[in-house]
């Protein structure tokens, strides 16, 4: 099982900009130090507490502190952009990183985001899914491209001022051929999309919001999507985002990982509990559907979300979690902000040098017994 990291980001309000920025580049460096394999890195216009507006431009200021972790849109937001401009983006980071892009997409949910961009009432999912569409023709095609696909508002081509002996007309494609690996984040039980990114060979990665029980409605679809493509669904393409916190004492871990109230994990998740009832979608945290609302109290969600403990602890919650979805590839652990610096930065290490090889460890043993 490999390791991946992810961060949305979130952050107190009253915090500063650039600082946030310094320590959200600071903590990718550090998994890259460590042997973290990748990390996504979220954006969003319209949120003070989510301050990275945009994945591309964060994840270029690091291609030169990096060496060999893998860097991912965490997502690019695919209604806000044209797809041109996005195709165009990608490719050129794809070059600077050395092949070491990863391109993660979805809508953008955001309805401020949405708003601010006069998109509001637009259907923002049919956006998407022209938008891909698009981007896999450009790097599919040839100048002049001329790309017109049925019920698609995205038309591309050069063909009216191309000039071949100058170069004009041409749209770059990424380091990557045929294409950069292509992930989508899963954030419903039962995702039809998951069923679709199988059929295209793009990746899940399911959010680390999402309880257990809705985690493992993600690998049926998927390998589903595949069998109807005449592929093999391989475990090792599915990634699982968690939220994790490991400290030497079980003390310190119950404390800064959830019962303290200036735990960034509380923080955390008292934001994404707000956000789920403003947006009418808080049977995500739910176990049935007409479970009631009071039912989803905060402390309830960080019991069913949140893996903290020393590392003997955090050990065991992983292979139970592996055991209740089933196998996958890759554990992607949420940054969360740091409230302790030196916490935050000590679990990151649990993590990479003990956690995950005990885990492997037992993993291997599992598969030869």
């Amino acid at each position: 099982m490999r390791l991946g990291y992810f961060t949305m980001p979130l952050h107190p309000m009253e915090r500063k900009w650039e600082e946030t920025l310094r320590e959200d580049r600071q903590a990718v460096i550090i998994a890259d130090r460590l042997g973290f394999h990748d990390a996504f890195i979220g954006e969003h216009l319209t949120d003070r507490c989510e301050t990275v507006t945009n994945s591309m431009m964060f994840l270029s200021s690091l291609v030169s502190d990096t060496k060999t972790i893998k860097l991912g849109t965490g997502t690019s937001n695919l209604s806000q952009m044209h797809p041109v401009l996005i195709s165009s983006h990608a490719a050129m980071l794809d070059h600077l990183s050395g092949g070491r892009f990863i391109f993660g997409i979805s809508a953008g949910s955001l309805t401020t985001d949405a708003e601010a961009l006069g998109i509001l009432d637009e259907d923002r999912n049919k956006m998407f899914s022209e938008a891909i569409d698009v981007i896999m023709e450009i790097w599919q095609g040839e100048p002049p491209y001329d790309i017109d696909l049925p019920d698609n508002r995205y038309k591309v081509s050069t063909s009216r001022t191309q000039t071949p002996e100058l170069g004009l007309g041409v749209l770059h494609k990424p380091l990557q051929q045929p294409r950069p690996e292509v992930v989508g984040t899963v954030l419903a039980p039962y995702s039809k999309g998951v069923t679709i990114m199988g059929q295209r060979d793009f990746h899940p990665l399911s959010a680390n919001f999402l309880l257990p029980q809705w985690v493992a409605t993600h690998w049926p679809n998927y390998v589903e999507g595949k069998q109807a493509a005449g592929q093999t669904a391989d475990p090792d393409e599915w990634r699982v985002a968690r939220t994790v916190f490991v400290a030497d004492d079980e003390a310190t871990a119950q404390r800064y990982g959830r019962d303290d109230p200036n735990s960034p994990y509380r923080f955390y998740y008292n934001q994404i509990l707000r956000k789920l009832v403003r947006s009418k979608r808080l049977f995500v945290f739910k176990e049935e559907r007409d479970q009631a609302d009071e039912a989803i109290t905060l402390d309830y969600v960080l019991d069913r979300l949140v893996i903290t403990g020393t590392v003997d602890s955090v050990v065991d919650q992983i292979l139970a979690l592996r055991e209740q979805i089933g196998d996958f590839g890759e554990i992607v652990y949420a940054g969360m902000d740091w409230v302790e610096p030196d916490l935050a930065k000590r679990s990151m290490e649990l993590m990479a040098e003990q956690v995950m090889p005990r885990v492997n460890a037992a993993i291997k043993a599992s598969k030869a017994a």
